[in-house]
């Protein structure tokens, strides 16, 4: 969520076919902003992880589904977005 244009962003591994589980990242994007591509937020966070963290995709969506106290709610970012990579 460091990035400039980022108002705010959750990971959470999902099932992948090859490799059991791999990472997923879910970002809302600033108001306003269009010029921001999966690629230029990896180029940002590369330097701070290794290879093996980086996620798989970045989806660009509205809103990242919370808990009652507003906490990012992983089981249902895997339960909605639980069959992304076999569908690829």
């Amino acid at each position: 969520m460091a990035h400039p244009n980022v108002v705010e962003a959750s990971v959470a591994g999902i099932p992948h076919p090859k490799w059991e589980e791999r990472p997923l990242a879910l970002v809302v994007l600033n108001n306003g902003t269009e010029n921001v591509s999966e690629n230029d937020m990896l180029d940002f966070i590369m330097p701070k992880f290794a290879k093996w963290q980086l996620p798989d995709r970045i989806l660009f969506v509205d809103s990242i589904p919370k808990t009652s106290v507003g906490k990012f709610s992983k089981k249902d970012i895997r339960k909605e977005y639980g069959n992304f990579y076999s569908q690829q």
